[in-house]
């Protein structure tokens, strides 16, 4: 009797425990995070299942940013999308278009979203231009510059003063390999991000027309403007005697810097934390900007954002709603911001960074923010919203690759890309 009886306690705990994990709701996140960002989402993830029991978020690495959104275009044409897609920056005109594949934040959170909890360009950002906000901004970033400060050393150069204006990245660049200080003065990540859409923020000129794409889709590139031309010529000609090292043209050139080849490097603050793992002795300094143009302005957010896809469960949209009140939790943007070099996105983490001393005991990790927050934006600095962006990217690099080859000179790269572009945009407009 008493092992019947056991046995059938035991079985009654079994049936107990499978309805228990049967509750549970699973919600997969498709991410393209790699190295110590890798690391941050993992965690996030792990910490928010063992928080509660209901929901268990599951990360998944789906490549490349430019990957990731494929696949998840991909997946959502076959029926098969994930719950949360990371969509980075550059896709956002793309979602936006496709309203009816996505679940907007504010409606998914409902009255529990406080819209001005969270920094104001972030949010404008990924809003419609009513203001309805239909992505989470999970990693936020700004471009900002690095430096090797053994190799500033070497070079006679002072490792507490970074450079201010491109002229000065310059001139530090050519001083560092004469100097035999490193095998290159400077790379970059992301040329198309950094070098057109920031470049053009931060300076205070237009990228394209139409407030770059967000007062009409009906927009032209105006990248063939002189002081567009005049600055990647100057990384044409760096890169003719390999002052200049081009990387690719997403973060390839993360691994020159890393590897101490280069001694300047242009990046998103997001890619401080394989830099800080490293043990470099680095030092960070604000985006540079061109004297012949009317900056420094304002950056515009680089990263990405989490979108939900539509037509999900509501058990699914509970868990996704309870997802991103966590992540809205004040210690837990903290982390994120201080680990990755992100931007924290409500204005409680930041504050609460900053009256802990945080800033001050890291020099430089503030300066995103304050690139960002600095000035209210211009027509020319709120962002670039193209229907096609990423296909625009394509075009622009290779338009530059055939420059840093030496098949082109910047005009005629600029004016290429210029006009493949503008076809390109009112192709996608049906124009």
């Amino acid at each position: 009797m008493k092992r019947r009886a056991f046995l059938t306690a035991t079985a009654l705990a079994l049936v107990a425990q499978a309805g228990v994990a049967a509750a549970q709701t699973d919600i997969s996140w498709w991410h393209a995070m790699t190295g110590a960002n890798a690391e941050v989402v993992e965690k996030i993830a792990s910490d928010f299942n063992a928080s509660q029991s209901d929901y268990r978020v599951t990360p998944v690495f789906k490549g490349t940013y430019p990957e990731t959104l494929n696949a998840g275009i991909a997946a959502f044409r076959a029926g098969q999308a994930p719950d949360i897609i990371q969509v980075f920056d550059v896709g956002t005109g793309v979602m936006m278009a496709a309203e009816g594949a996505i679940m907007p934040v504010a409606e998914l959170l409902g009255d529990s979203f406080d819209k001005s909890a969270y920094l104001p360009g972030i949010v404008a950002y990924y809003s419609r231009p009513d203001g309805t906000m239909l992505s989470f901004p999970y990693n936020s970033s700004s471009p900002i510059l690095y430096y090797n400060k053994d190799i500033f050393e070497k070079a006679g150069l002072d490792t507490d003063t970074p450079p201010k204006t491109w002229a000065e990245v310059w001139d530090m660049s050519r001083k560092i390999k004469e100097s035999g200080a490193a095998p290159c003065g400077y790379t970059s990540t992301w040329l198309t991000w950094i070098h057109l859409e920031n470049f053009a923020a931060w300076n205070d000129v237009a990228y394209a027309t139409n407030e770059n794409g967000l007062a009409d889709v009906n927009a032209e590139l105006k990248i063939n403007e002189p002081i567009f031309v005049n600055h990647f010529q100057a990384l044409a000609d760096l890169a003719s005697d390999g002052t200049f090292r081009y990387g690719g043209r997403t973060s390839e050139a993360k691994q020159i810097f890393l590897a101490g080849e280069c001694g300047i490097f242009t990046e998103s603050s997001g890619g401080l934390g394989d830099i800080v793992k490293s043990g470099m002795n680095y030092g960070i300094g604000q985006l540079p900007y061109d004297e012949a143009g009317n900056g420094p302005q304002n950056t515009v957010p680089g990263g990405a954002s989490l979108w939900v896809m539509g037509g999900k469960s509501d058990e699914t949209y509970e868990g996704v709603a309870a997802f991103f009140r966590y992540l809205s939790q004040t210690d837990v943007q903290e982390y994120l911001h201080q680990t990755s070099g992100y931007l924290p996105v409500t204005l409680e983490a930041y504050e609460s960074t900053k009256a802990s001393g945080f800033y001050d005991e890291n020099p430089g990790r503030e300066v995103p923010i304050t690139q960002m927050m600095g000035k209210e934006p211009t027509e020319n600095s709120k962002g670039v919203r193209l229907v096609n962006l990423p296909q625009v990217r394509d075009i622009e690099n290779e338009e530059f690759e055939k420059m840093l080859a030496g098949q082109q000179t910047a005009q005629q790269a600029l004016d290429a890309a210029t006009q493949r572009g503008n076809e390109a945009i009112r192709q996608a407009v049906g124009g």
